[in-house]
């Protein structure tokens, strides 16, 4: 069979260096499903249909999901030692022992079900084309989603981090950032580091999530303003200081800067006296959750976060008028105020 080469950055090469690889061949057993009426094309390498589904992703723009797609790719290449397996000889026994292969490296059951919800999707796909009949291979593996730790700030939270003002630039650049995010309904930090000064137009911003491609607008508020305002970046069109070369690794610089602004929200945190993992991604759970104690219904929230892709919402998201969506983050909005005023 042939052998996939994958292109793996320095950092991990220097992992698969420092650990030991756990490195298991299949054996006749995985063969134990011979070919079906369904499987018109035994031989397609499952491999090779990951690789196919990364370069897809990547043209159309989708860049995070293909960098999740290729980790999971290359956790199952190490796990096959790089050998191919046709998509028809995707068995549960295979996967069941793909499965112990990643807990005997001490993997969470997170991360295990991260990379088998991957590797079942593209299966899903080959079985939609034809390639092979649906053996339900992944039915006895976990691909659940396990609970995580709370990740929404209370009210009386969010005003702590609001007034509190550090001696260090940076501490109250991430405090800013994450104010930003939640001013803007919860937006992801990829979506602001690329948004641009053209993206403000006659009171509103509108701009496409680069996740889905849904474009969502939201009423430009005076606190997004004022922040705004205070880091203003004149060195290129982005309307935020995260990318601040263009056309030159875009990326690298806004990832360097979310590496570095979670960093700083762990200790903008400590000085506010908080006790929680506080990162961006708090901003979309923080919104969501005010929302929803005030009584917001739910398909307004989803609306507002941008939840297109499930089934269940995706019917309110067409009859959601954009105007009542502004109205909900304004009144979320104005409840740091309200409740600064109640409690001097």
């Amino acid at each position: 069979m042939p052998i996939i080469k994958l292109i793996i950055s320095e950092a991990l090469l220097t992992s698969l260096r420092t650990n030991n690889e756990i490195t298991i061949h299949a054996d006749n057993n995985d063969n134990e499903h011979p070919a079906m009426p369904g499987d018109n094309k035994p031989d397609t390498g499952f491999m090779k249909l990951i690789e196919k589904r990364i370069e897809q992703l990547k043209q159309t723009g989708r860049l995070r999901t293909a960098e999740t797609h290729t980790a999971a790719l290359h956790q199952f290449s190490r796990f096959r030692n790089g050998e191919d397996v046709p998509v028809a000889e995707i068995t549960a026994e295979l996967m069941e022992r793909y499965q112990a292969s990643l807990r005997s490296r001490n993997l969470t059951m997170n991360t295990i079900s991260f990379h088998m919800r991957i590797l079942r999707s593209v299966y899903r796909r080959s079985v939609k084309q034809g390639l092979t009949i649906d053996r339900q291979p992944f039915g006895s593996v976990y691909t659940g989603n396990p609970k995580t730790q709370k990740r929404a700030l209370t009210l009386e939270q969010l005003l702590r981090l609001k007034q509190i003002n550090t001696t260090s630039e940076k501490l109250n650049f991430a405090r800013d950032m994450f104010m930003l995010s939640f001013y803007l309904r919860g937006m992801s930090f990829v979506d602001m580091a690329y948004l641009k000064h053209t993206n403000i137009s006659i009171g509103q911003l509108t701009y496409k999530r680069r996740k889905t491609g849904q474009q969502l607008t939201i009423k430009w508020e005076q606190p997004m303003q004022e922040i705004i305002d205070r880091y203003p970046n004149t060195r290129s069109s982005y309307l935020l200081p995260i990318i601040v070369r263009e056309n030159t690794g875009e990326r690298n610089q806004y990832r360097y800067r979310q590496t570095m602004i979670n960093r700083s929200l762990k200790e903008v945190a400590r000085q506010a006296g908080l006790d929680i993992n506080l990162t961006m991604y708090c901003t979309r759970h923080t919104w969501a959750t005010l929302a929803r104690e005030q009584q917001v219904p739910l398909n307004i929230i989803s609306s507002a976060l941008g939840h297109n892709t499930e089934r269940i919402t995706e019917v309110y998201i067409k009859s959601v008028d954009n105007s009542t969506v502004d109205k909900t983050n304004e009144r979320i909005i104005q409840l740091l105020g309200n409740f600064r005023q109640n409690n001097r």
